[in-house]
């Protein structure tokens, strides 16, 4: 089967439907994981955010905000940021999946839609939002060469993850870390069926009930 293949039936076993529509009334934002096939190995996208920007400026993420009252759903919203940021047209992702919301440390529901895009995919970066964008092999994330932990932060979860990643395109250095870092190391083992070197802090076994533990612990002390 090809990688690309493959990877859809492996991640669509994790997507999550409807299972957290019973949430309560929290902020909520969608991030999109862009995936694609170079080389015969998964790759991901992400950007690094503009330094003008009011909150996390200058971070590493992927593609994504808030909620809009427009937006029917995590996927619409995820879809319609990665448009506004990027220029990646809506009907260019095959969406997989939805994986389960993690609560932000500034209290948004964050839901990760994975889907795939073509390798030719050129992004048109807003420079008001995103002053780069850069592929990353999705293994990278699973290795401890380049990884670092430190203990939890604040309103996060286990160990606060980084990575330190060289664009051996540009020669850029690009610190990936926190909830980003999280969401990725966990669409790298998940799709890639790779448990990573590292300790991850979560049940990598099961992470759908671990991190609908840790969601219903953070709901209760709101």
């Amino acid at each position: 089967m090809p990688i690309k293949d493959d990877t859809i039936a492996v991640l669509k076993q994790f997507d999550t439907g409807n299972k957290f529509s019973y949430m309560p009334v929290l902020p909520k934002a969608s991030v999109l994981v862009p995936l694609f096939v170079k080389d015969g190995e998964l790759h991901t996208l992400m950007t690094l955010r503009s330094k003008e920007l009011r909150t996390n400026a200058g971070e590493v993420c992927f593609p994504g905000g808030k909620r809009d009252p427009s937006d029917r759903d995590d996927i619409q919203t995820a879809l319609r940021e990665a448009e506004e940021e990027i220029g990646l047209p809506p009907d260019h992702v095959q969406v997989v999946c939805k994986l389960f919301p993690i609560i932000s440390k500034s209290g948004l529901l964050v839901t990760p839609v994975v889907g795939f895009i073509d390798e030719s995919f050129c992004p048109r970066p807003n420079p008001a939002e995103v002053s780069a964008v850069f592929t990353v092999p999705l293994d990278f994330f699973t290795s401890e060469k380049d990884h670092f932990a430190s203990h939890s932060a604040a309103g996060m979860i286990g160990p606060l993850h980084s990575f330190y990643f060289v664009d051996p395109d540009t020669g850029s250095q690009y610190h990936i870390w926190g909830l980003t870092a999280i969401v990725v190391i966990l669409v790298a083992a998940l799709a890639l069926r790779k448990k990573p070197e590292f300790d991850v802090g979560f049940d990598f076994e099961d992470p759908l009930s671990f991190f609908q533990q840790i969601l219903h612990q953070r709901i209760s002390k709101l």
